[in-house]
């Protein structure tokens, strides 16, 4: 216990502040805030019914998109040229001769799509793991492919239309980008700084405690952890790391990636049995950037993915990011360890699973 703190203090119960050393910042929580009553807006519950194959959904095998390409019939992922890329490679340059309070510079980059299977009615916790690690592998592959030229390859996926994604089909997206992004340069500087000043890196010693200390996690395994970060901003947001130092997701091995699958399996099962829906969520990995920086030495960074689900209270109640939150600073309702709690408590079977069980087993 710090030498200055107040007997009186409960988490749960008093407001207070958690530094993140990822971004340098502060996260207010205020754990009482989960007592107030709820009457404000409700979203609609996802859909639950939908169809294993649509002729009109432009990622179904052999569909044609809005390019008039047509997709092959494919079995496992699929991946293909963004018919609305946010980034294109053959962009011009605005130049560099501008006021210094109306700054551009050039932006060029390669946007991909990749589905991670052919049905639309599945998602990755209802996968079997052999598909998972062919979804992991891909993004190996795509990392590697891309890394030669571009500085940053960001992986994400973002589920549900809560989070903006318009096509329910199983499906990630990858932007390759000629330049540093906002956030991976904020924790590239984060972490080179911890590293100097420690001389390990902040997320190896970070899985190091939290795996000493329990509270928070949710899921791990021999090569894997999965924790409610200590300065979480959304509800139940969760943090992938791997045990031993590794630089990129291209750099796994085969066993490393097989219990990868494995844990992504268990965390995204427990996140659709949190609410017993379809877990909305935006996620992707970080990784020491590429390109020109494959050359320099990155041993400050370590490899992880962030999980980033609005969902608070229930299937239809999230969590808003605005007012304080967009002026001030990041604010949460419930604390780190009642989040890993709850998700850690959770059954691991898929309540789809026993659904479908228990049907069967009233059939006969």
């Amino acid at each position: 216990m710090s030498g200055n703190q107040d007997l009186s203090f409960d988490p749960k119960e008093h407001q207070h502040l958690r530094y993140n050393p990822l971004r340098d910042s502060w996260v207010l929580v205020s754990a009482h805030r989960m007592k107030r009553p709820w009457a404000g807006q409700v979203e609609k519950p996802p859909e639950e019914h939908i169809p294993r194959y649509d002729p009109r959904n432009p990622l179904c095998p052999g569909n044609t998109r809005a390019s008039g390409e047509v997709n092959p019939s494919y079995d496992s992922t699929f991946v293909f040229e963004n018919d609305f890329p946010a980034l294109q490679s053959d962009a011009p340059d605005p130049g560099s001769d501008q006021h210094p309070l109306f700054q551009s510079k050039a932006a060029r980059g390669v946007c991909k799509v990749m589905c991670f299977h052919p049905w639309s009615d599945v998602t990755l916790p209802l996968m079997k793991k052999e598909e998972i690690i062919k979804v992991i592998d891909k993004w190996a592959e795509i990392l590697e492919e891309l890394g030669v030229t571009y500085p940053w390859v960001q992986i994400f996926e973002n589920k549900g239309a809560m989070m903006g994604c318009s096509n329910p089909h199983p499906h990630c997206q990858v932007w390759a980008s000629s330049f540093l992004p906002n956030e991976p340069a904020v924790s590239d500087r984060c972490q080179r700084a911890y590293y100097q000043k420690n001389g390990e890196p902040l997320l190896v010693q970070y899985a190091k405690q939290e795996a000493e200390k329990k509270e928070r996690v949710v899921v791990e395994n021999s090569d894997w952890l999965v924790v409610v970060p200590y300065w979480a901003t959304w509800p139940y947001q969760t943090l992938l790391l791997p045990r031993r130092h590794i630089l990129r997701i291209n750099e796994l091995t085969v066993e490393e990636r097989d219990s990868l699958a494995a844990i992504m399996k268990q965390l995204l099962t427990k996140y659709d049995n949190l609410f017993e829906v379809s877990f909305p969520y935006s996620m992707g990995w970080h990784g020491a950037p590429t390109g020109p920086h494959l050359k320099e030495d990155n041993s400050h960074w370590q490899l992880h993915a962030h999980y980033y689900p609005p969902l608070l209270r229930s299937a239809t109640v999230k969590k808003f990011m605005v007012g304080y939150e967009m002026l001030a600073q990041e604010q949460r309702d419930l604390t780190p360890e009642q989040a890993a709690e709850k998700l850690r408590n959770l059954p691991e079977e898929h309540y789809k699973t026993r659904e479908n069980r228990d049907k069967e087993a009233q059939r006969k």
